[in-house]
């Protein structure tokens, strides 16, 4: 058993050792937000969090997550620079599929709280190896760089 602080809930769960973290995330604790990509660390969509830290979870044994705070897409709201973050995805529209945009939001999370006013090259270090299939690394820069000065909106909707 492998007892794991996610989201400020403690779980015991049954998992082997070597088990990806994603996996025990996903399929044993019901949280479906952290998204399989490659299972190669290459490409950030199972980002989360470790003490702050962003991770890749496919490539985490969760017994290296033991005795660690684990924050995960659903749980970044909690936070203030979460909830910043995303309110600007949302208000600049970034996500298209949407499907890399967790992994994303937990990048842009770490860096915001490692580095409030970060430059275009602290967000490109950053971001670096979070692929967006689709292409919206300009509306990323403008939400991380909207959500680092506080003043994020939710989009206007048009009668």
């Amino acid at each position: 058993m492998l007892s794991l602080l996610v989201n400020g809930q403690s779980y015991s769960v049954d998992a082997p050792d070597d088990m990806p973290l994603l996996w025990v995330l996903r399929d044993i604790i019901g949280l479906t937000g952290t998204k399989f990509g490659c299972g190669m660390a290459q490409c950030g969509a199972c980002t989360v969090h470790l003490d702050g830290q962003s991770v890749r979870s496919c490539v985490m044994p969760a017994s290296g997550a033991v005795g660690k705070k684990i924050t995960t897409i659903e749980g970044i709201g909690a936070t203030e620079i979460g909830k910043r973050v995303q309110q600007a995805w949302l208000g600049i529209e970034v996500a298209q599929c949407g499907y890399c945009q967790t992994g994303q939001i937990m990048s842009a999370t770490a860096l915001l709280a490692q580095k409030p006013t970060p430059s275009d090259a602290d967000i490109d270090i950053a971001m670096s190896g979070n692929l967006c299939r689709c292409g919206t690394y300009v509306r990323i820069r403008a939400a991380i760089k909207q959500a680092a000065t506080g003043q994020a909106t939710l989009p206007q909707t048009i009668a």
